[in-house]
This record gives C-alpha cells, sequence and structure tokens, in this order.
C-alpha cells in the first residue's frame, strides 16, 4: 500500500500546495483509490506518475469546494481518454450524487466512462476478499466523513519443504494448502493447511480524517491503525479559530493519534497563514504535535509513504 499526497493545504492552493487529495496505491491490483479531490487535481495527476486508468474508487469526505471541486473535470477527462469499461465507485455524503447530476446537466458533459456513486453512512461501506472500508461521522460545519481502509489477514509463509516431506506432491494443492485450507490427500490423509503456513501477516490499516475538530469518533475509527492521516489546519496557539470553525489543530491531530494508538501520524490540511516567513510556520506545528505524539510527519505534494507490513519494513524505506 503507498500514499501519494495530491494536495495538503486547506482552503485555497498556494505556490507549493494543492487544495485536499490523496492517491493510495494498491500495486497487487493495479488501482488507485482516491480521497478527495480539490479543483486542480487531474493537473497533480498529470505531474505524478500515476494514470486516470488505474482510478477505481473515490471517497469524498464532505461537500465542501477544496475537497470536490476537482471532481467532475476529473471525471469528465476520465470518460474523454476512452477505452474504459471498468466502473469507478465514488463514495461520499448524499448530497454528493446531486452536486454530480447538477454539474452534468449544467455543464452539458455526457460522461461515457460507467460511475456509480455510494451515499454513505457509518459502518462498513465497501468490502472484498481483500479489502474492507468502514467510515464514521467526524465533527465538522457540515457532515463529514472519515474513511478507514483495512487490508484483511493473509495466511503466512508457506512451507514448501515440509510439505514435500509429508509427500505432498507440487502443483494446485499448495495454493489451496496456503489458503490455510484442510485436503484431502490421494492415499486419504488430511492435511491442514494452517499448519504448513506461519503466523498470519497481519493487515496493514490506513485511516483518512478531514475536515474535523478532535472528537472521540476519530479516535475509533483510527483505533491502532498503521497510519493516520489527519488534517492540522491549525496551530495550537490559534486553537480559538479551530473551535470557531471546528478544525483541527496540531496538537488535536496528535491527542487523536496518541488516543488510537497508531504507529504513525501524517499531518496534511494547512492554513496558507503558516507560509515562510510568518510569526508562526509550519515547523512549529510539527513540533507542537511531536511533543505530544513523537511518530509525526507532516505531508507535502507528491510526498509518498509506503505503508509496510512488519517483515518488509527491513527492506524498504517508509518515507521517499
Amino acid at each position: 500500500m503507498q500514499i501519494t499526497f495530491l494536495g495538503t493545504s486547506s482552503g485555497v492552493p498556494t505556490r507549493s500546495r494543492n487544495v485536499s487529495s490523496v492517491a493510495l496505491r494498491l500495486p497487487q491490483r493495479s488501482e488507485v483509490w482516491l480521497f478527495d479531490c480539490g479543483e486542480g487535481t487531474q493537473h497533480q495527476f498529470l505531474r505524478s506518475e500515476f494514470k486516470s486508468s488505474q482510478i477505481r474508487r473515490i471517497f469524498i469526505t464532505h461537500m465542501h469546494g477544496d475537497h470536490i471541486f476537482g471532481l467532475m473535470g476529473l471525471l469528465a477527462s476520465c470518460g474523454l481518454a476512452g477505452n474504459r469499461q471498468q466502473c469507478i465507485d465514488i463514495y461520499g455524503p448524499k448530497p454528493l450524487n446531486d452536486y454530480l447530476q447538477a454539474c452534468r446537466r449544467y455543464s452539458h458533459t455526457h460522461l461515457t466512462l460507467p460511475i456509480k456513486v455510494h451515499g454513505v453512512e457509518p459502518g462498513m461501506i465497501f468490502e472484498d476478499r481483500d479489502y474492507r472500508v468502514v467510515c464514521d461521522r467526524l465533527e465538522h460545519r457540515i457532515p463529514a466523513y472519515g474513511y478507514r481502509v483495512e487490508e484483511r489477514d493473509r495466511p503466512g509463509h508457506f512451507d514448501a519443504k515440509r510439505a514435500e516431506a509429508l509427500g505432498i506432491p507440487p502443483g494446485p494443492i499448495y495454493g489451496q494448502l496456503k489458503q490455510g485450507l484442510q485436503v484431502t490427500l490421494p492415499n486419504g490423509c488430511r492435511v491442514n493447511g494452517a499448519d504448513l503456513c506461519g503466523p498470519d501477516l497481519v493487515g496493514r490499516k490506513l485511516v483518512y480524517c478531514t475536515d474535523t475538530i478532535y472528537c472521540d469518533r476519530s479516535v475509533s475509527l483510527a483505533h491502532q491503525a498503521d497510519v493516520l492521516i489527519h488534517e492540522a489546519t491549525f496551530a495550537h496557539q490559534d486553537a480559538g479559530l479551530a473551535y470557531e470553525r471546528l478544525h483541527s489543530t496540531s496538537t488535536m491531530a496528535a491527542q487523536v493519534a496518541l488516543g488510537a494508538e497508531v504507529k504513525q501520524l501524517i499531518m496534511t490540511h494547512f492554513s496558507p497563514r503558516y507560509a515562510p516567513g510568518n510569526d508562526i510556520q509550519l515547523s512549529d506545528l510539527l513540533r507542537e504535535a511531536q511533543a505530544i505524539f513523537p511518530s509525526t510527519t507532516m505531508a507535502y505534494d507528491f510526498m509518498i509513504y509506503n505503508i509496510l507490513r512488519q517483515e518488509e519494513k527491513t527492506a524498504l524505506p517508509s518515507v521517499l
């Protein structure tokens, strides 16, 4: 699982940061899942190594413009690219479908690609054999949702030498045993595949929370996640603005990470008020958060973060 930040500013873009969008690459499936789609996201795609044809699912947190103004343009461009048969599933607040229909109607846009819009409610919104996605309400001025992506646990390393010693011939039967299934051999013996596999490979967990002020539901949603992406619009000194606008400070994001016992916090969605040369700068927000939760880093546009399994961590750096 690989995260790429396509936009890390709040409200409006800056010269170095576009508005909200995060891409999750699932290499084994050749898919990209997108979280939020602020204005200019398709331009960020052009500056990255992604292809729009890889987009399979889009998750929208809420209906504020800096999170959705790029969605219709991206879908229109995907349609113009043509030759796409696979549907794009879009998840978000219930008004999202009305918004897209109005955009299509008033811009006279004919989408040639298949899309399906899912109005979300707290709970599980997607699952298949590899992943499940759940969401919950956050605390913002309008209905907003956080998302949790969970990779399912997988059977551990299959001991082929031990299987061979038991007289099990290589072939399709190995595939069943690798899945931990019980198999009856031609000689009538029953073999439990779980006995030939190492400990399960624990699935990775990613949580995305923005826009929101600190709330207990964020902590519950992020429980023991490998990575929590959480907004940090304001510095602790500007907590009054955070409460007024129902956004988080750097310290609130860190408190969520600490309470949820996550492994890594990545802050994003920064106010442009902390530009270089101002009294408070983004480096101050990072120090504030790290004082509470040391495993904190600060996202920037086109930053890549690899969520690694425990057995992979010695083979590949986590931040590139």
